[in-house]
Parts: C-alpha cells; sequence; structure tokens
C-alpha cells in the first residue's frame, strides 16, 4: 500500500478498510494475554498524588482488585486533583482482566448536548468566540467520569462502589493541603473563577487563591460522592441532582437537558492492538486518535533497528515518524459511532511501509512537501494512572476535565468544576482553537457526538516484562507514550522511563520541541544539519506514571514522574 493511498477517494478505499477492519479485530482477539501461570503477588500503583496512591492501596488491602482500586484513585484525584480531571469530566479506561486473558476499553468521554450548533460559539463578527468555547457552562459537555466508576463496579470490581468511593469521600471532607500545582492552576484561573460565586466560592478562600499548605476542604463534592455510592450513576444523571444541574448550566447561558443527562452511557470498545518487534502494544482506539497516531508510528520505527543506530539518526528516524502520524491524526479521526474512518489502513504495516519509503536517512522532510493538513487541540490538563494488582489485573487510565480547572463553572451545591471538551470539537471548520491549532469535519461539533483525544492509555506486554504506562500533555500526549514505549523496550525500569527527557513533532508547526537536556549541543548540531529546526531547552511537559511486572524475576516495580511541583507523583508497590 502506498503513501499515497489516503489521498485516493473514500469510496475507493471502503472495501479494503472492511476486510482490513475484521484482519485487525481478529488479531486483537487472537493476541489477547494468556493468564500467566504465576501471579505477580504484589500491586504496583503510580498516579499524581500520594493520597490517590494510598487510597488504590487501601482499597486493595480490602480485598478489591485493579478496577475497584481504579475507582479509588480516580475519585480522590477529582478532590485532590481538580485542575486535570475530575467528576465533572471524562476519560478512557484500559483494563486487563488475569482471569480469562481480555482486554478492555472503556470510553467515558463526554459527549455534546442535544442543544448543539456551530451558531452557539460563532460572535457577532462571525469568527468563533473563544471565551465561550472554554469558559462557562456552553463550553461543557456531558460528563462521563460518574457512570464509568458506576460501571467498573458492577461489571469488573469485587467491591461495591460505597466501598471504593470512601476515601475520595473522607479526603472531600476532611480536607488536605494545597499544593503547588493546585495553587498555581486557580490563581492562573481567578479571573474566570470569580465570575460565578459559587466557582469563586469553592476554590478561593475568603476570596484569596490559597496559600501552599493551606488545608482545603470540599464537603459539597463529598456530598455528591455520597450520593453516587449511594444510588449509583442515577445519583448524578437522573433526579433531583440531574435537574439542579440542569437548572444552572442553562441560567448561565449553556444548553443541558435532563435528557442529554439521562441519556448518557459509557461504551466498551476493542482496543487496538499491534505488534512492535516481537512486544505486544495495547492502547487506545477512536475516539482516541492517540493509539492509532502511535501504532503508526510504531510501524514506521519497526522497519529499522534502533538499537543499531545512534542516537541522532534514531532521533531523526523517530521524528519523521511522528511527523507523518501527526498529518494523518486530525483528517480522518473522530466519534466512531458517527463517522466512518479508515483506521485498518491507517494502522496498516503496508501503510507504514509506504510512509517508511519517504523518509530520507539524512535528511528532514519538510512538513510543507507533506499533504497539508493541521492536528487537533488536545487537552493540557490532564491526569493518568497505573495499576497493577496482585493477580495481574491491569489497568491504565487517563482522564481530563480539558483545561486547566475545564469550563471554570462550578453549579452550586456540587463540589465540582465542569469540563470545557466542547473546544476538542472543530467548534468551526478552519477556524484555530485554544492552541492556535485547526481540526476537520470528522470532529464536527454534533449532538451526542464524543470530541477527539490523544489520550492513550497503554500495555507494552513482552515475552517476560508487563508495563503499564500514560501520561496527560495534551497533543505531546502520543509521543510521550511512543518514547515510553520504546524506552520500556530498550530496558528502562518505570523510575527511568517516566524521568526520561523528552522530545516531540507534530506535523506543525514544523518544530522539533525539546526539553532541556534532551539533547547535548552536539546531537541539535547534528540534528539541525538534517534540516530539522531544534527548540531546545523548553519547558518540561507531562506527568507520566508507569508500572510493571516481570514475570522472570518475579520483580514488581512503579514509577512516577518527577516533573513539577510538590503533590506531583506518587508511586507505590506493596
Amino acid at each position: 500500500m502506498s503513501a499515497a493511498l489516503l489521498r485516493t477517494p473514500w469510496r475507493r478505499r471502503r472495501g479494503l478498510a472492511a476486510s482490513l477492519a475484521g484482519l485487525v479485530l481478529l488479531s486483537a482477539c487472537t493476541l489477547a494475554l494468556a493468564a500467566p501461570d504465576t501471579r505477580p503477588g504484589k500491586a504496583a500503583i503510580a498516579s499524581a498524588h500520594p493520597l490517590a496512591t494510598e487510597a488504590g492501596l487501601e482499597i486493595l488491602a480490602q480485598g478489591g482488585n485493579a478496577f475497584d482500586a481504579a475507582i479509588a484513585v480516580g475519585a480522590v484525584l477529582s478532590v485532590v486533583e481538580p485542575q486535570s480531571s475530575g467528576i465533572g469530566g471524562g476519560g478512557f479506561f484500559l483494563l486487563h482482566r488475569a482471569a480469562d486473558g481480555q482486554d478492555l476499553f472503556l470510553d467515558a468521554r463526554e459527549t455534546a448536548p442535544a442543544g448543539t450548533r456551530t451558531e452557539l460559539w460563532i460572535g457577532a463578527d462571525g469568527k468563533l468566540d473563544r471565551d465561550k468555547s472554554v469558559n462557562g457552562p456552553l463550553s461543557a459537555g456531558i460528563p462521563g467520569e460518574p457512570a464509568a466508576y458506576a460501571w467498573l463496579a458492577e461489571h469488573q470490581g469485587k467491591l461495591p462502589l460505597a466501598t471504593s468511593l470512601a476515601p475520595a469521600i473522607r479526603v472531600a471532607r476532611e480536607g488536605f493541603p494545597a499544593y503547588g500545582r493546585l495553587v498555581s492552576a486557580i490563581g492562573q484561573r481567578r479571573p474566570v473563577l470569580e465570575r460565578w460565586p459559587a466557582s469563586a466560592g469553592l476554590y478561593l478562600i475568603d476570596g484569596q487563591v490559597p496559600a501552599e499548605g493551606q488545608r482545603v476542604r470540599f464537603p459539597d463534592l463529598a456530598a455528591t460522592l455520597e450520593r453516587i455510592a449511594k444510588d449509583g450513576d442515577a445519583g448524578f444523571y437522573r433526579g433531583a441532582f440531574a435537574a439542579s444541574m440542569v437548572q444552572a448550566v442553562r441560567a448561565a447561558g449553556g444548553t443541558w437537558t435532563e435528557r442529554d443527562l439521562a441519556d448518557y452511557r459509557v461504551k466498551t470498545r476493542t482496543p487496538l492492538t499491534l505488534d512492535y518487534r516481537g512486544w505486544r502494544i495495547v492502547t487506545a482506539p477512536p475516539p482516541s486518535s492517540g493509539g492509532i497516531a502511535l501504532s503508526e508510528m510504531l510501524n514506521i520505527l519497526s522497519g529499522y533497528d534502533l538499537s543499531r543506530l545512534d542516537r541522532v539518526r534514531r532521533t531523526h528516524l523517530t521524528i519523521e515518524a511522528m511527523r507523518r502520524a501527526y498529518r494523518d491524526r486530525a483528517e480522518y479521526l473522530g466519534d466512531p459511532d458517527y463517522v466512518t474512518m479508515p483506521v485498518a489502513e491507517l494502522t496498516s504495516p503496508l501503510y507504514a511501509a509506504g510512509l517508511r519509503a519517504s523518509i530520507h536517512p539524512e535528511k528532514a522532510t519538510p512538513s510543507a512537501l507533506l499533504p497539508g493538513y493541521a492536528p487537533p487541540v488536545e487537552p493540557t490538563h490532564t491526569t493518568h494512572y497505573s495499576i497493577l494488582d496482585a493477580d495481574g489485573n491491569l489497568a491504565a487510565v487517563t482522564k481530563t476535565v480539558n483545561l486547566t480547572l475545564g469550563s471554570g463553572f462550578v453549579v452550586p451545591g456540587s463540589g465540582f468544576v465542569l469540563n470545557n471538551e466542547m473546544d476538542d470539537f472543530a467548534l468551526r471548520p478552519g477556524e484555530p482553537n485554544a492552541f492556535g491549532l485547526i481540526g476537520g469535519d470528522a470532529n464536527a461539533p454534533k449532538p451526542g457526538r464524543r470530541p477527539l483525544s490523544s489520550m492513550t492509555p497503554s500495555f507494552v506486554i513482552g515475552a517476560d516484562r508487563i508495563g503499564v504506562i500514560g501520561t496527560p500533555g495534551g497533543s505531546r500526549i502520543i509521543t510521550m507514550v511512543l518514547e515510553g514505549i520504546l524506552a520500556f523496550v530498550d530496558g528502562d525500569a518505570p523510575a527511568k522511563v517516566a524521568a526520561n527527557p523528552r522530545f516531540h513533532h507534530q506535523y506543525l508547526p514544523d518544530v522539533v520541541s525539546a526539553e532541556p537536556n534532551a539533547f547535548s549541543a552536539e546531537e541539535r548540531r547534528a540534528l539541525e544539519a538534517m534540516g530539522h529546526t531544534v527548540n531546545a531547552g523548553e519547558r518540561t511537559w507531562g506527568l507520566m506514571n508507569v508500572v510493571s511486572w516481570d514475570r522472570r524475576s518475579g520483580a514488581v516495580e512503579a514509577g512516577s514522574d518527577p516533573r513539577g511541583s510538590a503533590g506531583s507523583g506518587s508511586a507505590a508497590v506493596r
């Protein structure tokens, strides 16, 4: 298959896509991880906050499994890390069940309300009104996180939902010390929070941003979580509480209806599965763009023996794989329930071979020479956690409220901020979004649709070692997971995988972003001599969390990203 295939009319490709889709599904089933002969005997959790990690371990100690722990960790993060995620948002849950070797992807992405129409975000000048798309209830999709917890407890967990939510309820009621990332986020969003009394009242203390170390409590959130613990998802999506959310959202200019909430459902999907040089990678399908882009990059790189290359050439080839995958991902991908996509073609080794043939081994390919397209917006304030339990069950969870503290809008008495995921849609074709990027028709806002995402929770499975990996970081999530997988395959332990310096290329802008110390001065000059533009020494990004199990030695490890301020990262093995 040539690299030009995706530029041919869709109808001419449909037959091949259908046949390849069947092969991909068959491959995903036949490659499912068989139940190992031994159990790890230990559990490992890596998350963005110590209280969340401890909550997961607490639930495991009470007889819960990785899926019960996933509820506990996620719910505590909704309390202590509202700038990144919460029950007003959504996420993706990649699960592996040790008993029967089955992999499952739970899609708890937010959905567009029934009243969604493009005109809502267009200003009097005919352009996209950026304030409406990122601030206030008009920017909020219908949350999916509460439904995910109820589904996990009913279908995969061993403990009652109330038990798994108990640590989060306790933390919300008793409080916790404010830490650097939270304080910074509240300060950054303070002008928006002050627009609504409930928002300012929740996150400001006596009208001021809390100081580091100052105790913050969220009793209204505790009450909301107690309602979900008692009544399941009905306590959130139906009844008096749902009616109160709708009333507040509509009074502030949103379009939610009680039907929007009552109709919300999580979706179970088949994960994407691929082989990379003898390692099986299990990752996120649409509406994540991450798994497809990751598959495309790994398929391209599988044609090279990277271990035999010096670091400059290895980096050059990785950048070129990134460039081509990011060019493809925005044009074709959207909500799989509404958009027909050439997934099998994009993830095909044959297609990757065509792309690989276009890579010069010694020269950068200017993005302007590739067919033009710009990648979509993706959230930057997100969270990820990885879990392995003593029986070998796995959970990789990435969840978000989109931008920092989401929409900034709090329904009075709810205790949580609503997401602003509507900005993840291409609200106006050809119009730049919050990050100056452009989306396509496949990701257009329509009632009930789920916006495209880069969240890429993944499993890395080899003959002896298993890894669970993921990270926040907006459109850079995918390249971080790629680099993390390559490092894990090379033998790096979880702590090193999470700490390694990073680089990134996303097709446009045609620039290699690099963290401090990612490249030596000599390596940077060599890359520039190849034609790459390198922005060396940019800020750091991401907050990766990784756990692993070495089935040969029995070692269980966890690693959390050292980036960020106090309160960032917590890894434990017990």
